[in-house]
């Protein structure tokens, strides 16, 4: 059983990904993976990461520009929520997309390719989510 939340908690350096879903009502959720549990949220993914964005000083928006300034990543760029706390995000399909998730590369701790349109990432806890994302843009 989850918990379940309609406003977005914090993200901590305990988060390891936070899984675009689909509610019974086909409404967009996340489900979000920490170190030693998972809770739903009743709001995408993309806005939970800017929720905490905003948290820590600045936006989703803001933290995309400043990856673009810093790298010139344009597009599915990785985002820092916190610097200080070594919280770093990539997307993993446009941030703009309901279907988009999250992940946190501190925790990955291997990443392989299930068939040629899905990639299952392990986390450093044994937990595993497999998403329809091709191995080659996972790595990219």
């Amino acid at each position: 059983m989850f918990n379940f939340y309609t406003e977005p908690p914090e993200i901590t350096p305990f988060t390891a990904a936070l899984v675009a879903q689909r509610d019974s009502n086909n409404k967009p959720m996340t489900m979000v993976l920490e170190e030693q549990g998972e809770y739903a949220v009743g709001c995408t993914p993309s806005k939970m990461i800017d929720h905490a964005c905003k948290y820590f000083g600045s936006s989703l928006k803001g933290r995309q520009d400043g990856t673009r300034d810093i790298c010139g990543i344009t597009h599915k760029a990785p985002i820092t929520v916190d610097p200080l706390s070594g919280m770093y995000f990539f997307p993993t399909i446009s941030p703009s997309s309901s279907q988009c998730t999250w992940i946190a590369h501190s925790h990955i701790d291997q990443v392989q390719k299930k068939d040629e349109y899905d990639t299952e990432i392990i986390f450093h806890n044994g937990k595993s989510i497999v998403l329809e994302i091709s191995y080659g843009s996972m790595l990219n």
